[in-house]
């Protein structure tokens, strides 16, 4: 079985299409995962929850999803989040609002659980540290944990009294043990936020080694497009511009 895993497209559709083109380049896929933050900042909500709806997926709701449905207060947000998510809420049919609504904070598929923040604070608490990561391997079920929200393209292991925390390497796989825990996040496809511009995603195939690989790709998209709609919405100028920055 293979797995497309992605996290945080932020109504970027232009990046959601390049990632969709470049995995199916690459053996294609049975099935999404899709951990969080479909909407919010970019242009085109409407057309990413259509995208991932026509596709077989398994998905959960991150904190823009939920700020959009009411949720979340979105005053929560920095100035620029606010404003998207404010205006993307006025953008989605009743249909999508609910189809954004019903989902999950946390799913189980296999020896995967999938949450957007933390299986400690779900939705918002951001996986950047040890004692983050620690407080998930707590309570964490399943071998392993597949996270997003920080944009960041990150996999922590546990080890006798700690964890270790390393950024994916897009040359060489990730092999799966199921007696070695590990908390992944694959990026974000919609805005990264670690420097480089690409859109980051996963690929998991479990007939690959021991528990199955998780391959780490960055794929180029059309940049100029997705600013240029940003800005035409009316959106603040910040997210058209920070998405050349990758940060």
């Amino acid at each position: 079985m293979r797995a497309l895993i992605i996290s945080d497209v932020h109504s970027n559709l232009e990046a959601f299409d390049a990632v969709l083109a470049d995995a199916d380049a690459c053996g294609g896929y049975h099935v999404v995962w899709f951990l969080g933050d479909l909407v919010g900042y970019a242009a085109d909500p409407g057309p990413c929850i259509a995208r991932l709806r026509s596709l077989q997926h398994v998905a959960i709701a991150g904190n823009h999803d939920h700020a959009v449905t009411g949720k979340l207060n979105p005053d929560l947000f920095n100035g620029a989040a606010r404003a998207a998510a404010l205006w993307t809420a006025y953008q989605l049919t009743y249909d999508e609002l609910a189809y954004l609504a019903g989902l999950p904070e946390v799913q189980t598929v296999g020896d995967f659980t999938h949450v957007h923040g933390s299986l400690r604070d779900p939705v918002m608490e951001y996986l950047i540290s040890e004692p983050a990561a620690l407080a998930t391997f707590a309570l964490l079920a399943t071998s392993f944990c597949l996270v997003g929200h920080s944009h960041y393209p990150l996999v922590w292991t546990e080890r006798e009294g700690g964890a270790d925390v390393a950024l994916l390497d897009v040359t060489e796989p990730l092999l799966l043990d199921a007696n070695r825990r590990l908390i992944v996040n694959p990026g974000s496809v919609g805005q990264p936020r670690d420097g480089d511009w690409r859109a980051s995603y996963l690929l998991y195939d479990s007939d690959a080694g021991d528990a199955g690989i998780l391959e780490h790709r960055r794929v180029k998209y059309d940049i100029a497009t997705a600013q240029r709609k940003i800005r035409a919405a009316g959106l603040p100028e910040s997210l058209a511009d920070r998405l050349a920055r990758g940060h």
